[in-house]
């Protein structure tokens, strides 16, 4: 049976050694977020995690979701451990203080919920939806809408979705059917219907708050038509009570190939009443605000399968006995040896360590950012900080969602035929991990994103603010020896990346397809060297300024740092090759040749 543990140590490093968090000294809240506090918050995430979610993970993907005249039924234990986990404020970590929140940074409170989708990714969906819907009503709604409902969505009692998808239209949003009809009170009667709407229906809390896309009457075609309505389940009077039934029916629960124990609903609205979010016809501008936080966070929810894969790959590794090593017996007394011994097991092991540890760096770094575009008492560095993160957005939510595949399927192979058998719970990790490329912005759409909208910005200017630091830190160790195996392949894929972003800048201007066609393998390439840039930086700061965690630790990491230099990094010649090859490879083909 697969097993979990919290990444601890780890991201204990990745916070007190590895981050640095002085350019937000000045601000309270980071001042005050010392290495006491968020050791103490990550072992009380990791305990909760480990004894409270993980167990009910295996029990949930088996039980599922059930629907029942219009109500639906989370597996056993969920209810109880969504009341426990909300009333230990695990579900606000970065909520304002002004409505019950915890008030904490983005770099602390990823780090705890890459623990929390770890132990249950089906679990966490229901939590970090709410988060979502409460970014966008924080953001843009009226002063009267956030004291009706942003208290109660952030002590967990009322949870949050977003309903985006139709029947008919999932990417292109521009084809929303979906009604408003603007009411004499000011609100608005919504009717439609909205598809694969996670967490649209359960019984975890009394109230369920959709926030739904749609169009009123003589609006503008297309995406510049859409506005943001927020729609109760139940509706809630001016004191603040629960009233009657909103006309919000959930019609059916998809049966799905992973996260069974999240409910996956197909959503009726049938005049029923909701508040405008924002401006009207701008909706799409305050959905992305919820879009963007939650690409963020399906990008933690790979890390997060990946890294439970691995801990129990390394268990499985390390007790399974099956034939001798190639150099000679390592456990004489037994009738084999240990899995782990085989070069081939440690290519797999160390190819789950590397991406897993590479993604967690990238990660805290990036949600760090994230704090600095929204508290830094610079608005210049705010606006910067902003841009980079717009710019990595799709490509940290695509590459490590397609690490996620890869580590996942890794762990599984390594069980050999036992990995394939449900009791043993490695396949799950697998088929959990797969909905992550799909959903939120499928990753082939990120990659259009990321060529199409987030290169040619403002001229390219979203670039310097992750290639010119890379520059810089490769340009000042170029002659340190000792990084030598970490600066001469960054540096390497580094100038490819620039030689893809070059190519695709002029291709651009000729031929659109050329871009689309090398969109993905751009993408990928830039994940590579992003996180090969986390680990020349850990690899800089070991080296040179050892913390306070154990010798062995710290070799670890130098070794892995390597392999992924070495081994992984690689890659980035063959996708540069791919992409330069041109469009006329994949668009040549007539369609009736298909």
């Amino acid at each position: 049976m697969a097993n979990f543990y919290a990444p601890i140590d780890d991201t204990k490093y990745l916070i007190d050694e590895f981050l640095d968090t002085s350019e937000l000294s000045d601000v309270s809240m980071f001042s005050e977020m010392t290495p006491d506090l968020t050791d103490a918050i990550f072992e009380e995430a990791g305990k909760i995690t480990e004894s409270l979610l993980f167990p009910l993970n295996r029990s949930g993907d088996e039980q599922g979701c059930t629907l029942k005249n219009g109500n639906v039924t989370t597996p056993d234990g969920f209810k109880e451990a969504y009341k426990k986990m909300t009333r230990s404020g695990w579900g606000n970590l970065t909520c304002s203080t002004e409505y019950g929140g915890q008030g904490l940074p983005h770099y602390i409170a990823n780090s705890v919920d890459e623990m929390i989708i770890s132990s249950n990714i089906s679990f966490s969906i229901y939590m970090g939806l709410t988060i979502g819907a409460y970014n966008a009503v924080e953001k843009f709604g009226t002063e009267e809408l956030k004291k009706k409902f942003l208290p109660n969505m952030v002590s967990g009692k009322w949870s949050g979705t977003m309903c985006l998808t139709e029947p008919h239209c999932g990417t292109d949003l521009g084809l929303i059917r979906s009604k408003a009809i603007p009411q004499d009170d000011g609100s608005y009667n919504i009717s439609g219907s909205k598809i694969f709407i996670s967490a649209g229906e359960h019984d975890l809390t009394e109230n369920i708050l959709h926030l739904v896309l749609a169009r009123t009457p003589n609006s503008p075609k297309g995406i510049k038509g859409i506005s943001l309505f927020l729609v109760p389940k139940i509706k809630v009077n001016d004191g603040g009570g629960l009233g009657e039934l909103n006309n919000v029916v959930c019609s059916a629960i998809e049966y799905k190939m992973g996260i069974k124990a999240s409910s996956t609903c197909a959503m009726e609205f049938e005049g029923s009443n909701g508040f405008l979010v924002g401006e009207l016809n701008k909706g799409m501008k305050a959905m992305f605000i919820m879009m963007n936080s939650a690409r963020i966070h399906v990008g933690i929810q790979g890390l997060a399968l990946a890294h439970v894969s691995y801990c129990g790959a390394v268990d499985y590794a390390k007790d399974r006995i099956q034939g001798r090593a190639l150099t000679g017996a390592k456990q004489p007394e037994k009738v084999a040896d240990a899995l782990i011994v085989h070069p081939d097991i440690r290519r797999m092991l160390m190819t789950m360590k590397a991406y897993t540890e590479g993604a967690r760096a990238l990660s805290t770094w990036l949600s760090f950012k994230l704090d600095i575009s929204h508290h830094s008492t610079d608005p210049t560095k705010r606006q910067q900080a902003d841009k980079l993160v717009s710019l990595l957005t799709p490509v940290f939510k695509s590459f490590l969602t397609d690490m996620g595949e890869t580590v996942t399927s890794l762990g599984m192979q390594i069980y050999g035929g036992h990995g394939y058998i449900r009791e043993n719970g490695m396949e799950q990790y697998l088929r959990d991990a797969r909905i992550c490329q799909i959903y939120e912005g499928a990753n082939g759409v990120q990659a259009l994103d990321l060529v199409g909208r987030k290169l040619p910005a403002h001229m390219g200017e979203s670039l310097r603010y992750f290639f010119h630091p890379l520059s810089k830190f490769l340009t000042q160790h170029s002659d340190d020896d000792s990084l030598d195996p970490y600066i001469q392949p960054l540096s390497k894929a580094f100038s490819r990346l620039q030689n893809a972003t070059l190519f695709i800048a002029k291709k651009g201007l000729s031929n659109p397809d050329e871009v689309g066609a090398a969109a993905s393998d751009y993408l990928k390439l830039f994940g590579f060297v992003a996180i090969g840039y986390m680990w020349a930086q850990m690899a800089e700061q070991i080296i040179n300024n050892k913390g306070n965690m154990p010798d062995t630790f710290y070799d670890a990491k130098l070794k892995t740092g390597r392999f992924y230099m070495q081994r992984l990094l690689p890659q980035t010649e063959s996708l540069l090759s791919s992409l330069m090859s041109g469009s006329d490879n994949i668009m040549d083909l007539a369609e009736s040749q298909f």
